[in-house]
């Protein structure tokens, strides 16, 4: 057999067996195994080991399992291809390629003998400060949901457990310990929880990861409401939870609220602990049997008793992953302005280009903490601008600060007045701006400012050259007040994996079409998002209270007189679109549908480009107070010079329903529904009327 088909045809045997194991013989497997356990041996089980394992049990067979963080590349095990960050993969709005990317997370971890990937992170962004939100997928629950179920799916089909985390209202990683997330039932159900909903009962993760912070009183970790009337009785979830590192507070709590796996050890989950517990009543032991049958189903249904997890047949370096990963980058730069048609950059006329700023080398594939993944090799934008502009057009490079001197202040800066001179010496200046993994990192917020002089230094090579591009990483939005109006265009390129520079170069000189959309809301000020007044605790008390409720981002925007700078689902290209013919069928429907809305899309421009397609739905006749309208379904759909395609999505009951407070369910008020069509949820030329008895 070819070397190269061997993992296909290994992955094609495992999808056999998987499909061949029916879930009454592992439940009786299980049981098996469980006899075969002291009540010691269980509690040892439900602890973790040596940073990044679960306890083994020879005596049943039992090998301890290896875990890896994650989600932007299989991190933990030495170097690893690192992808776009989950924002970036959620700008590319392209469920096909959060599959592939999956898939070869899922082959990168079988390279590492790793069992758990810990990702994808589908916490919601609330507001842009959130030192995390680079890992997650947008202020979308919808969108956020259709990539991570995508991700999960293609990360499972090669054997590994994905995990879903932080769960849940994990939104901020200021003071991440002791923040109370104060969340009304409707919201938690509307806004919060939907991706992990999906991720349990459509991709069926094996593992949800509780997170540090609590929810309405109660650490994650030991909310029953959370772990058991949400994960397990409403949504049916069979799979392991297990805490965020050290985020467990009280063992025999934790124990009887649903946690079944502490982590990185057993510092609250413990004979010491639990053993006088079970003797005194305050814990069962059938609480600790069903927390050792969830590891055991997970074991079996992975089929981690049956083979080597490592598989030397996959190399550790794997140019198919690079390919992912420069894709990923791809789709994911977002164009938010073009004045003059700036861009693309003519590559046979253009003879020299400055390349300014901190972010322009060396690169930043992702931001910091636990996601941060050191990859083979990784390109920055410099490099990938340099490699590009072949011998044609000379390439320059400065910072743009000076070093400190001796003296001066902390935090002081100034500009290289060098870097001036190179722009205006140059037919065109690309500055580079935003932050690092030291200043965009778990365990802290970021400010929404950028950091100090890059504003200044934006402006310095503005009025140098009037043909400056900025190119900003970040994982949100920032307070690009001091320039936008001045500056011809502007990328954003998030954190876009090992090879962002070469992608940014590809869409500069026009070899890439940019076809990204923002996942959230680019507000002009920080006073204009929603949770301006209290993202933050309330003073004297550790509640964080949601206050904006359901309307979060565009739905906030959608009611406000205050308009965002750039709207959820904005990008442009360099080539144009329409919609037209907008069908909805039938046009009177029941609650549970199914509804099928078509409608065409044209590229009326000269060049090939994406366009994503997005349906949002309204309720104007509902009984609550609901948005004014909600994304439904989206269709990223590529098209040459002047080709048509027509798109059809299928609405179902919760594209039409709401949370209801009193019989806590999903509920739809008949009545006159909008379907609207359109390239951003502030650009919908289509709209059609839809009743629903």
């Amino acid at each position: 057999m070819k070397p190269f088909l061997r993992p296909l045809f290994a992955a094609s045997l495992l999808a056999t067996a998987a499909a061949s194991a029916r879930p009454a013989d592992i439940d009786t497997r299980v049981e098996t195994m469980l006899k075969g356990l002291s009540l010691e041996r269980k509690i040892d089980l439900i602890g973790g080991v040596d940073e990044m394992y679960t306890n083994a049990a020879p005596e049943i067979g039992l090998p301890r399992l290896k875990m890896s963080d994650g989600p932007l590349g299989v991190r933990t095990w030495g170097p690893s291809t690192a992808y776009a960050g989950g924002i970036a993969l959620a700008a590319t709005w392209d469920t096909g390629l959060a599959e592939e990317i999956g898939i070869r997370l899922g082959y990168d971890a079988r390279a590492r003998g790793v069992n758990f990937l810990l990702g994808p992170g589908v916490n919601i962004y609330r507001a842009p400060m959130n030192g995390r939100n680079f890992e997650y997928f947008g202020e979308d629950p919808f969108l956020a949901a259709r990539i991570a179920v995508a991700y999960i799916q293609g990360v499972q089909s090669r054997g590994v457990v994905a995990t879903v985390k932080h769960y849940a209202a994990n939104n901020s990683e200021y003071a991440r310990h002791s923040v109370n997330s104060v969340v009304d039932e409707r919201t938690l159900h509307e806004i919060y929880f939907p991706a992990f909903e999906a991720a349990v009962k459509e991709a069926h993760v094996g593992a949800v990861m509780d997170s540090y912070n609590l929810v309405n009183g109660q650490h994650s970790t030991q909310n029953g409401f959370l772990n058991l009337e949400v994960l397990r009785k409403a949504w049916g979830f069979r799979g392991l939870i297990m805490s965020d590192w050290n985020a467990t507070y009280d063992g025999v709590v934790a124990a009887n609220s649903g946690l079944d796996l502490e982590m990185p050890n057993a510092r609250s989950m413990n004979r010491k602990t639990l053993l006088p517990a079970i003797a005194s009543g305050a814990v069962s032991e059938a609480a600790i049997d069903d927390k050792v049958r969830h590891l055991l189903r997970i074991a079996l249904e992975f089929h981690f008793l049956d083979r080597d997890q490592l598989d030397p047949t996959i190399p550790l370096y794997s140019r198919h992953s690079d390919l992912r990963a420069l894709r990923s980058a791809q789709e994911s730069m977002v164009l938010l302005k073009n004045e003059g048609g700036l861009l693309p950059l003519d590559k046979a006329h253009l003879r020299s280009i400055a390349v300014i700023g901190p972010a322009a080398y060396p690169a930043n594939p992702g931001g910091g903490g636990s996601s941060r993944v050191v990859p083979f090799e990784s390109l920055s934008y410099l490099t990938g601008i340099a490699d590009a502009a072949d011998d044609r057009a000379r390439v320059t490079y400065c910072k743009g600060f000076l070093p400190p001197a001796a003296g001066d202040a902390p935090g002081s800066f100034k500009i290289d007045p060098e870097a001036k001179t190179l722009a205006a010496m140059a037919e065109v200046a690309v500055v580079c701006v935003g932050y690092d993994p030291k200043v965009e990192s778990e365990g802290s917020d970021r400010p929404f400012k950028l950091p100090p002089g890059q504003d200044e230094l934006i402006q310095a090579i503005r009025a140098a050259n009037p043909r400056t591009i900025v190119v900003l990483n970040a994982g949100g939005g920032v307070d690009t007040s001091a320039w936008i109006d001045r500056v011809p265009a502007f990328i954003h390129g998030f954190y876009g994996g090992q090879e962002a520079g070469r992608a940014l170069a590809q869409v500069l000189f026009g070899e890439v079409n940019p076809s990204g959309r923002l996942p959230m809301s680019f507000e002009r000020r920080i006073e204009d998002n929603p949770t301006y007044a209290h993202y933050y605790e309330s003073p004297g008390s550790p509640d964080v209270a949601y206050k904006e409720g359901v309307f979060l981002g565009y739905r906030h925007y959608d009611r406000s007189a205050v308009k965002p700078l750039f709207p959820f689902g904005f990008g442009l290209s360099y080539t144009t679109f329409a919609f037209s013919h907008l069908s909805v069928s039938p046009a009177q429907s029941t609650p549970d549908g199914p509804v099928t809305v078509a409608f065409d899309v044209t590229n009326t421009g000269a060049r090939s480009g994406a366009e994503v397609a997005q349906v949002y739905v309204g309720d104007p006749s509902a009984k609550v107070d609901r948005p004014l309208r909600e994304l439904k379904g989206f269709q990223r759909v590529s098209l040459d010079p002047g080709q048509t395609k027509r798109v059809a999505l299928t609405l179902g009951r919760r594209s039409f329903a709401y949370w209801d407070v009193v019989s806590h369910d999903w509920k739809v008020d008949p009545g006159a529904f909008a379907v609207y069509v359109g390239g951003s949820s502030a650009d919908l030329p289509l709209r059609a009327a839809l009743e629903i008895r």
